[in-house]
């Protein structure tokens, strides 16, 4: 690596705006605030929610009641 052309890579401090959770990390950039952590996340807290999704005609017939 050259001498002088990198950033400084340093600890920052992570803040979670949902659950308020505070972590460290290192990055070039300062302090970091995120929306969702894997604190607060549904797919790692396993509170994850099955969605039935149905196709494009079964939500047609539903519509209009067509079988």
């Amino acid at each position: 690596m050259k001498e002088g052309i990198h950033p400084y890579y340093n600890a920052v401090n992570v803040i979670c705006n949902t659950c308020g959770n505070k972590f460290e990390t290192y990055s070039t950039a300062g302090e970091l605030k995120v929306e969702v952590c894997s604190a607060c996340h549904p797919f790692y807290t396993g509170k994850v929610r099955a969605l039935a999704r149905t196709g494009q005609v079964e939500k047609f017939r539903q519509r209009y009641n067509k079988n």
